[in-house]
C-alpha cells in the first residue's frame, strides 16, 4: 500500500518524519515536503494518500518496488504481461523447426520456458510482496524488473531492471533472437515499451 500513510484522526500532516507501520519497509521513511491538507477518511480504513512525498531510505533497491504502482494495479499488469508473453512464447516455440521440443507452462504466476539443450530453461515469475517480476534466465542469471509506469497513465509502461535500465521485452528480445536466429517481436506485447 505505497503512498499511504495509516492513522487515526489527523486532518493535517506537518513537515515531521513517519515512520511506515509494520507491514511496510521499516528501513523506509515518509518526509512530507511540505503541509498535505487531508481529507476526511474512511471510519472503516482511516488511510489517506499523500501524492507529494519524498521517500527517504537506508535501502537504495526500496524505492522503485514500494512507490510505483498499487497492488491493484500490478496485479493486473502483471497478469496481463505474463499471459502475453506465454501466448507469445507459445507461437515462437510453434513457429521455429528446431525448439518443437520445447515446453511453455504459465500457472499460479510462474511461466516456465523450457526450450531445451543447449539453450536452457527461462522462468519469469510474479513477486506480489515486492510488486516485481523476477527473470531466471540462462544466459543472463537472474534479475528483478519493477514496473514503471507510463506518465499519462498507471496501466501502461514497463518492466525495468533498474541495474541496468534494460527492460524485460528489451532482454527477452535480444535473447530469445539470437536463440531463434529471426525476428522476434517482444517489444509489440503489452507494458513492453517506454512512452
Amino acid at each position: 500500500m505505497s503512498g499511504l500513510v495509516l492513522f487515526r484522526s489527523v486532518r493535517r500532516i506537518t513537515p515531521q518524519l513517519w515512520t511506515r507501520s509494520s507491514s511496510c519497509l521499516t528501513s523506509q521513511l515518509l518526509v512530507p515536503s511540505r503541509h498535505h491538507t487531508v481529507p476526511e477518511c474512511s471510519p472503516l480504513h482511516r488511510q489517506v494518500t499523500i501524492t507529494s512525498l519524498r521517500f527517504v531510505t537506508t535501502n537504495p533497491n526500496d524505492f522503485i518496488a514500494a512507490s510505483l504502482i498499487d497492488s491493484v494495479t500490478f496485479e493486473a499488469v502483471c497478469s496481463d504481461t505474463l499471459e502475453s508473453l506465454c501466448d507469445y512464447f507459445e507461437q515462437l516455440v510453434e513457429e521455429t523447426s528446431f525448439l518443437k521440443a520445447a515446453d511453455v507452462t504459465y500457472g499460479d504466476g510462474v511461466l516456465t520456458v523450457n526450450l531445451g539443450q543447449p539453450y536452457g530453461t527461462y522462468v519469469i515469475n510474479r513477486q506480489s510482496p515486492n510488486r516485481q517480476i523476477w527473470l531466471s534466465s540462462p544466459t543472463s542469471g537472474p534479475k528483478r524488473y519493477d514496473f514503471v509506469p507510463d506518465k499519462s497513465t498507471v496501466n501502461e509502461g514497463c518492466w525495468v531492471y533498474k541495474h541496468d535500465g534494460v527492460s524485460l521485452h528489451e532482454l527477452l528480445q535480444q535473447e530469445i533472437g539470437a536463440i531463434t536466429k529471426g525476428e522476434v517481436q517482444f517489444l509489440e506485447l503489452p507494458h513492453s515499451r517506454r512512452k
